[in-house]
């Protein structure tokens, strides 16, 4: 790797970062100066900032014609999301799941995903399936919002120590647009640099676009998640630390690919090895949330655990196909074929185990 790639890299994330932190400063004080709540704050502005990385990197490759980036960004971020960081949230300190999460978010990110796989089925997202996703998150949006004025008991949630009255009122209005313009000229040069370095870097090493944009990119840009969920976590305010993931989540999927596809000149190819291999190891991972969630509506530290061990598992994989090593095959078959399933089948006996007591108990 020559010392301008490297630059690029580092230089793009830390633009990322620090745009993506000033976007969501400036508008979550903003937003509560028009009335909305510190919770619809938290799902919908602290989310879509959180993912300005991903939006600002996806557009921008897709936009360049590097459609494999774009994907694997976006797929990359979610499956890094959930199980890295997740799952070294969790290890700090178990994370405690709201039920409007398990009723409604987890269910419509599952949802989000399978819809995002089906459309990418025939090897391509075009501008059509961009605005049927872009439409799914303007209604995901204004849904929460209907929601957040239909429930006025949510004011008072932990996002208002984040995201309250009391923050934007020390500040005047115009900092915070100062904020948010200079958040999003940072996002803008930051995605430029890591998209070039990127690419710079995929051919020096001799990889695929797509590897690097499921792992170098993918991470990068899921730098914001990672600090929010673990300072959420070492704060204890744990319910924001599962919600903006799972928030996140939704967003990349439905904002930041339908935006890409729709700002792309051609159709976005989408790779058959994403296919068969990264998409249903995405949706693999949204459907074990919900069993994990269930369980005492917790993510306990051996969840956690084991989330980061998969991820291990999953980037080791990436690895191997790149360098072309036949243990890739196997580790591949493990994982999807008995790894995953196990999991998922052990999961969802604890989640009936837990279902039955809870019965029990409000029976007796």
């Amino acid at each position: 790797m020559t010392l301008m790639t490297f630059v690029y890299l580092v230089a793009g994330l830390v633009l990322l970062v620090l745009g993506a932190e000033w976007l969501v400063r400036g508008a979550a004080r903003l937003a509560t100066r028009f009335g909305i709540s510190p919770l619809i704050i938290g799902l919908t502005v602290v989310a879509f900032g959180t993912s300005a990385p991903e939006t600002a990197v996806s557009v921008k490759a897709a936009f360049d014609g590097s459609g494999d980036i774009a994907i694997g960004n976006v797929v990359g971020s979610n499956i890094a999301n959930v199980l890295l960081i997740l799952g070294a949230s969790a290890l700090i300190a178990p994370l405690l799941v709201s039920r409007q999460l398990i009723r409604l978010d987890v269910p419509i990110m599952i949802v989000a995903g399978a819809a995002t796989y089906a459309l990418a089925f025939d090897e391509s997202l075009s501008r059509l399936d961009g605005a049927l996703l872009f439409t799914g998150i303007v209604v995901y949006t204004l849904f929460l919002i209907y929601k957040s004025r239909q429930d006025k008991s949510t004011s008072g949630d932990e996002f208002s120590d984040e995201y309250g009255a009391d923050q934007a009122g020390q500040r005047p209005a115009w900092r915070d647009l100062v904020l948010i313009v200079a958040g999003l000229a940072l996002l803008i040069q930051g995605s430029d640099f890591l998209v070039t370095g990127a690419v710079a870097l995929a051919r020096t090493l001799g990889l695929s676009e797509l590897v690097i944009g499921l792992t170098v990119v993918a991470v990068g840009t899921s730098l914001p998640e990672l600090a929010t969920s673990v300072m959420a976590a070492l704060r204890g305010e744990r319910d924001i630390a599962v919600g903006n993931i799972v928030g996140s989540n939704i967003f990349n999927l439905l904002c930041v690919l339908g935006l890409a596809s729709l700002v792309s000149p051609n159709p976005i190819p989408v790779a058959a090895n994403a296919l068969a291999f990264d998409f249903p190891v995405m949706l693999a991972v949204s459907l074990a949330c919900l069993p994990i969630f269930f369980t005492g509506f917790s993510i306990a530290r051996w969840e956690g655990l084991l989330f980061v061990l998969y991820y291990a598992a999953y980037t080791l994989y990436l690895v191997l196909v790149s360098t072309g090593r036949p243990l890739a095959e196997t580790l591949g078959h493990a994982l999807l074929g008995y790894a995953l399933p196990l999991t998922a089948v052990t999961l969802a006996v604890l989640a009936l185990r837990y279902w039955r007591l809870h019965r029990r108990v409000g029976a007796g």
